[in-house]
């Protein structure tokens, strides 16, 4: 995974059912999301699902440091997210390793 800084100009564009869902699925709300883009982020090319339009993942911290795991996509400058779950064990490792290490 690479460091970006993802929090230079961009908006979020949100659309009621992903909110949502991200929310009763994974009990992830937008304002912890968009706080992962402000602070120490990995991201990740998602080459998988990236036929349609170019994907990313995120790993990154709320302001209350809940480990968040996002999968994003960029439309006309504004992220647009398709979802949001907290991390898993290893993904925790991975973030902590890198954030520790910055």
């Amino acid at each position: 995974m690479d460091i970006y800084n993802l929090s230079t100009e961009l908006e979020f564009e949100w659309d009621g059912g992903n909110s949502t869902k991200n929310y009763s699925k994974h009990g992830v709300t937008s304002s912890e999301i968009e706080e992962c883009f402000f602070n120490f982020t990995l991201v990740s090319p998602d080459i998988i699902h990236s036929q349609n339009e170019e994907r990313f993942n995120l790993l990154g911290e709320t302001d209350s440091e809940k480990i968040l795991f996002i999968s994003f996509t960029i439309r006309f400058l504004k992220i647009r997210v398709i979802s949001a779950r907290s991390v898993d064990k290893k993904e925790k490792q991975t973030y902590e390793t890198a954030k520790n290490h910055s």
